[in-house]
C-alpha cells in the first residue's frame, strides 16, 4: 500500500502496482513455510495463525495472549492506524501479559470493551481476573455493566456527563452502589445483580 498525503484531508492508501498490495517483491514471496508466503501469513487472523503455528511454542504463546484479550479476529499484518482505541489498548495488554508478571503493576484501561462482541468481553474479563490473581491492580474506566458488575470497587462519577458531571456520586462494591438511588450506574446495576 502506498500512502498518498491529501493536504487538509485524511491520507489515502492505494494498492502498489509493483507488488499488487502484497508488500513484498516476487523473490520474497517465493519463500514459503507450510506452503504459505509472508503475505499469506500476514493476512491470517490471530485465530487462523494459532493453528498454523501450533508447532512453534514461542509464536503460539504470543498468539494465545492476543486471542485471550479478544483480538482473534485481527490479521497479523493489520496496520496499527486501523485499530480502534480499545483494540490498541488490548494489544498493549497482551504485550504485558506475555511478560513475566511481577504482581506489582497498575493497569489503567479506558473503555477496553469498545467495539467488542459479548463473547470477547467475557475473554477480556478472564484476562483481567488473571492479572488481578497475580497481584496486579487494574483501574478500568468503563460504561459496560458486564465489566462494572465484576469490579471489586466502583467510583461512580456524575450525575451527568460533560460539565454536569465529574462529581463522585457513589463508591463501593457493585452491590452497595446498586442501592444508591442517585447513581444512574447503581440503578442499572440493581436490575442485573
Amino acid at each position: 500500500m502506498i500512502k498518498v498525503e491529501m493536504h487538509f484531508l485524511a491520507d489515502v492508501y492505494v494498492k502498489c502496482d509493483v507488488c499488487d498490495g502484497h508488500r513484498y517483491n516476487e523473490q520474497t514471496l517465493e519463500v514459503k513455510y507450510k506452503d504459505k508466503n509472508i503475505s499469506d501469513i500476514l493476512n491470517m487472523t490471530v485465530e487462523e495463525a494459532l493453528d498454523f503455528f501450533d508447532a512453534l511454542p514461542a509464536i503460539k504463546k504470543k498468539l494465545i495472549t492476543l486471542n485471550d484479550v479478544g483480538l482473534g479476529y485481527i490479521t497479523l499484518g493489520q496496520s496499527a492506524i486501523t485499530l480502534s482505541g480499545g483494540e490498541a489498548q488490548r494489544i498493549k495488554l497482551a504485550k504485558e501479559l506475555s511478560k513475566r508478571s511481577t504482581g506489582k503493576t497498575l493497569f489503567v484501561l479506558d473503555e477496553p470493551t469498545t467495539g467488542l462482541h459479548f463473547a470477547d468481553i467475557e475473554l477480556l474479563l478472564n484476562v483481567l481476573n488473571r492479572l488481578k490473581e497475580q497481584g496486579n491492580t487494574i483501574l478500568v474506566i468503563e460504561h459496560n455493566l458486564d465489566v462494572i458488575k465484576t469490579s471489586d470497587w466502583i467510583i461512580d462519577l456524575g450525575p451527568e456527563g460533560g460539565s454536569d458531571g465529574g462529581n463522585i456520586v457513589a463508591t463501593g462494591t457493585p452491590e452497595s452502589v446498586a442501592q444508591i438511588k442517585k447513581s444512574f450506574t447503581g440503578q442499572f446495576l440493581d436490575k442485573i445483580l
